[in-house]
């Protein structure tokens, strides 16, 4: 009968533990000292290193961290970036050998959902979970980011062939782990033993894995080939339970955030009855914001719920979280609610991954770049509300308000939500240009008088909604990606006039009209824009 090798938990001896295959997980005769055998992995080969050594040559002053070829670490041509905060890591993975000794560290290529690679320090192990009387080993696999601790790792599971992923609001497809603790990750006061603690808890309610028929066995060998990639896009294996929950096709649309804004789109898009789910994340603790009055007056197709995975199969996903945090300084504050997203972002994604992500948190141009980053959706799929507020006033003051003989659809507010934004006309208006200039300086002295409320944002939230789900193919001033537009070389989002449909952009508006005062007004928003974005860490 042939086995596998999994590390021994913490309580036990720090031998290993051998599972028999098609026995299912349990604890079986420790035998040998501990070692991590070696793996194949990328074209390469590589080799665990002991805490000890590894934490040694991180710690190194002006050493960096090296993947290893064949049997031996060694240097490459280009090595992988010094982690950020090298000593306060060193710290925290002391912390964790103290705790769990067993562990076995090594340096590998993290494959990320965009394609990109980045050599980082992972370590895996086993950790011990009690169900229904029994004892398991669940091996798991921790990646952890060049900016931890300001980052969680990115958590796995590490299954033997025998073992069978039991996908649930934890764990998805592919075995990649998702918490609260991950989600609500903030330094100093989150650790990775903290972690492994609530992991080892959520565990014990819903054993992550089982064990496999014989006559399973051998789709799971090629599960875990894909795995061993370690990226982590949408995977064709059946597994256990969840998949097939909520796929019908309805209008699903979560909105992220309690507060005024959260509660006016929950409203708002109720009201136009373009939604047969909406579901409202509540992020607050207590009873705070309003939906309690929500849950008292119970509004149809209406779910409030803490939980992230409660979003699942949405069609469209709205942030309106901000960060109440006390810092003076306005980089500090844009990095709370930075900080906020990292921990929102990734697993509000995996959930809907093929949705739509709205975003109407402040500032809004850099939270929907923050957004596009860590979902890794396509640009068109990432949109900021922008200047759609603004554009669809102006529209209404030029017709009905200075009863200009034109349409109005065809000038817009673009660029970035403030005093600089700008005013854009398409240019297929029959009016002289002069006309145009003059129409648009009286709209928009009347515009600035005009506050935005958190029921006429959220007006303007439901307004894109409805022409997402509906695929509506209208015309909004958004936030998008605008580099390439403008002479603009830099990623950062600006409001731009796009064409809206259910998969997100269809379409960016190109004006006939160049005008060097709105290229300039452009340019210099996505400089100031870019210049803040470069001072973040995300």
């Amino acid at each position: 009968m042939r086995f596998c090798e999994v590390p021994a938990e913490p309580a036990a001896s720090r031998g290993w533990n051998f599972v028999w295959e098609g026995a299912g997980l349990g604890l079986l005769d420790r035998v040998g000292p501990p070692r991590l055998p070696s793996w194949s992995g990328g074209g390469r080969r590589f080799r665990g290193w002991g805490p000890a050594t590894l934490l040694g040559a991180l710690a190194r002053d002006g050493v960096r961290l090296r993947e290893c070829e064949t049997a031996a670490w060694q240097g490459v041509d280009s090595p992988p970036g010094q982690y950020k905060f090298r000593d306060l890591t060193v710290e925290e993975l002391k912390n964790v050998n103290m705790f769990f000794p067993h562990f076995r560290y090594s340096m590998d290529t993290y494959v990320f959902k965009d394609s990109s690679q980045k050599d980082l320090l992972n370590f895996t192990g086993t950790i011990p979970v009690m169900y229904q009387g029994n004892t398991y080993n669940i091996p798991i696999r921790f990646w952890i980011l060049d900016s931890h601790p300001f980052t969680p790792p990115i958590c796995f599971l590490k299954p033997t062939a025998n073992m069978g992923i039991s996908v649930g609001k934890h764990v998805d497809a592919q075995g990649r782990i998702y918490l609260p603790y991950l989600q609500n990750w903030s330094h100093p006061k989150s650790v990775i033993v903290g972690l492994i603690k609530e992991m080892i808890a959520k565990f014990q309610e819903e054993l992550p894995l089982y064990s496999l028929s014989s006559s399973d066995e051998a789709r799971q060998v090629d599960m875990l080939a894909y795995i061993a990639k370690i990226t982590e896009g949408v995977s064709d294996i059946n597994s256990k339970s969840w998949t097939n929950h909520e796929t019908k096709a309805v209008n699903k649309i979560t909105v992220v955030g309690n507060g005024e804004l959260g509660i006016a789109c929950i409203l708002a898009i109720s009201a136009k009855g373009i939604a047969d789910r909406l579901v409202l994340l509540d992020l607050s603790e207590g009873t705070k914001g309003g939906t309690m009055d929500l849950d008292i007056f119970n509004l149809p197709n209406v779910e409030i719920s803490k939980d992230l995975s409660a979003s699942a199969h949405s069609k469209v996903v709205i942030f309106t979280v901000n960060s109440l945090g006390s810092s003076e300084s306005y980089v500090d504050v844009v990095q709370s609610n930075v900080d906020m997203f990292r921990a929102l972002v990734p697993a509000l994604g995996h959930y809907s991954q093929h949705g739509v992500l709205l975003v109407a948190s402040q500032p809004v141009e850099i939270m929907t770049c923050v957004t596009w980053k860590l979902s890794t959706f396509p640009a068109n799929r990432v949109i900021g509300i922008g200047c759609n507020l603004d554009s669809q006033r102006l529209q209404y003051i030029i017709t009905n308000i200075l009863k200009a003989q034109t349409s109005g659809k065809e000038v817009w507010v673009i660029g970035e939500q403030g005093e600089d934004k700008v005013p854009m006309w398409s240019g297929q208006e029959v009016m002289s240009h002069s006309s145009q200039v003059q129409l648009s300086n009286r709209a928009v002295e009347l515009l600035r008088v005009k506050g935005q409320r958190s029921w006429s944002v959220g007006l303007s939230v439901a307004d894109l909604v409805d022409s997402i789900i509906n695929n509506k193919k209208k015309v909004h001033s958004v936030s998008v990606l605008a580099k390439g537009y403008y002479d603009i070389n830099s990623e950062v989002f600006l409001s731009l006039p796009c064409i809206l449909g259910t998969n997100g952009v269809t379409e960016i508006i190109k004006t006939t009209v160049k005008e060097d005062t709105v290229t300039e007004k452009l340019q210099s928003s996505a400089s100031s824009i870019h210049g803040l974005q470069e001072r973040l860490k995300f």
